[in-house]
C-alpha cells in the first residue's frame, strides 16, 4: 500500500504516526510546535482529529452524557465539555497541515461525522483514520470509503463480526486500501490488555496491512508489535506531559517519540529472514571458535593424550568433535606447543 508516496509493507520500515489529538491545549502555536517536534523525532505522519463538540454529542449533563467511570482518565467531565476542551478548531487544520508538509510529514485526520469528511476533502488529505469508537458507524464508513482514499481503522472493542462488516462496507463503497490497527480502548491501556498477538491473526484473517494504535505507557508494546508483523504504529505526542492536556498521561514526549522511531526501525531490521550458519559478517568470527591445539612440545611418535591436546580458542585446528578419534594415536613429526592440530600431523 502507498500513502502519499510512502510504501507501507513488511518490506519497508514501520510507518510511524504521531497523533496530536487534544495535546495542543487549545493553542495553535503549541500545535505547530508539536508538528515540528514530530518531524524532528523522525515520524512519517502527523494526525489530527476533526470534530466539534456539537458534531460529537449534545450539550447535556444528564447521567448518559457524563463521565462517571472512576477508572476513566476523563472522569468528572460531561462529554460536551471534554470535546470542547479537546477538539482542534477547524480553521487550524490548514496551517497545521501546511507546516507538516513543509517539514516533509504526511498530514491527515480522523473525521467523526460526514461534515468532517467533506471539510477534510476540501484540504485534500491523502488518507483517513477511523477511531475505535467509530469503527461500527457504518454510515460514516461508507462516507469515508466513497472518497476512494486509504483508510486506517482502529479496531478497539470490535468483534470479528463487526470488523468483517466494517471492512466489507469499506471495500464495497470504493476503498481498496485498508490498514487495521490493533487497539485497546482504555486510556491509558495496560500492557496486560494490549493483546498484540492479535496482530498476525488479524493480518491472516483480513488479508491487509496491520499495525498498532498504542495507548500504553512507554514504547515496549509498540516495538514488540513490529516482530508480530505490525507495519504501522500510532502513538500520541505531546511537548511535555507536565503541561497537562486531555491525552498527556499516555502520550510520548519528543525524545521518547524519537526513541520509538529508532527502536521500531531496529526491531524491523532485526527481523531479517530465516537464516542458519554464519552470515557474511560472521565469517570473520569463525576463527574465534574452539578447535584442537597441541598444548605441549611433542616429538615424532609421541601419543596424543588429554595432557597434550585440548580444545581451545582460536579455531584454526580440527573441530573438537574429532578429539576422541585422535586420542591414543601418534604424531608424525616434531611440533611445538601452540600448533593447530591437522590431519596431516596424525599417523593413521
Amino acid at each position: 500500500m502507498i500513502i502519499a508516496g510512502k510504501q507501507i509493507s513488511r518490506q519497508n520500515e514501520p510507518f510511524i504516526v504521531a497523533d496530536m489529538s487534544g495535546n495542543h491545549n487549545q493553542s495553535l502555536d503549541r500545535a505547530l510546535k508539536i508538528v515540528e517536534s514530530a518531524a524532528n523525532a523522525g515520524v512519517h505522519a502527523i494526525k489530527l482529529q476533526t470534530y466539534t463538540p456539537d458534531t460529537m454529542t449534545l450539550d447535556l449533563e444528564g447521567d448518559e452524557f457524563y463521565i462517571s467511570d472512576e477508572v476513566n482518565l476523563w472522569e468528572g467531565h460531561s462529554l460536551y465539555d471534554l470535546y470542547k476542551k479537546a477538539h482542534t478548531p477547524w480553521e487550524w487544520h490548514k496551517p497545521i497541515f501546511d507546516r507538516a508538509m513543509e517539514l516533509g510529514l504526511i498530514a491527515f485526520s480522523t473525521p467523526f461525522d460526514n461534515s468532517a469528511v467533506d471539510f477534510l476533502e476540501s484540504l485534500n488529505v491523502p488518507c483517513y483514520k477511523i477511531a475505535s469508537f467509530e469503527n461500527a458507524d457504518i454510515p460514516l464508513i461508507r462516507k469515508v470509503a466513497s472518497t476512494g482514499k486509504p483508510m486506517i481503522i482502529s479496531t478497539g472493542m470490535a468483534t470479528i463480526a463487526e470488523l468483517d462488516e466494517t471492512v466489507r462496507t469499506a471495500q464495497k463503497n470504493g476503498c481498496n486500501d485498508i490498514i487495521l490497527l490493533k487497539c485497546t480502548s482504555t486510556y491509558p491501556a495496560t500492557s496486560e490488555n494490549a493483546n498484540i498477538l492479535t496482530i498476525p491473526h488479524m493480518r491472516d484473517l483480513f488479508k491487509c496491512e496491520v499495525g498498532l494504535s498504542d495507548h500504553t505507557i512507554g514504547i515496549g508494546a509498540a516495538v514488540a508489535s513490529i516482530a508480530l508483523s505490525a507495519t504501522v504504529i500510532e502513538k500520541h505526542l505531546t511537548l511535555n506531559r507536565s503541561d497537562g492536556g486531555v491525552d498527556a498521561v499516555f502520550s510520548l514526549e519528543p525524545e521518547e517519540m524519537k526513541n520509538l522511531v529508532d527502536e521500531a526501525k531496529r526491531s524491523w531490521q532485526a527481523l531479517g529472514q530465516i537464516s542458519y550458519g554464519p552470515t557474511e559478517r560472521e565469517k570473520a568470527s569463525l576463527k574465534f571458535r574452539r578447535s584442537l591445539y597441541i598444548t605441549k612440545n611433542m616429538n615424532a611418535g609421541d601419543i596424543f593424550s588429554g595432557d597434550n591436546v585440548r580444545s581451545i580458542r582460536p579455531g584454526y585446528g580440527l573441530q573438537p568433535k574429532y578429539l576422541d578419534l585422535i586420542l591414543g594415536k601418534k604424531i608424525k613429526q616434531d611440533v611445538k606447543k601452540g600448533t593447530a592440530l591437522q590431519w596431516k600431523l596424525i599417523n593413521s
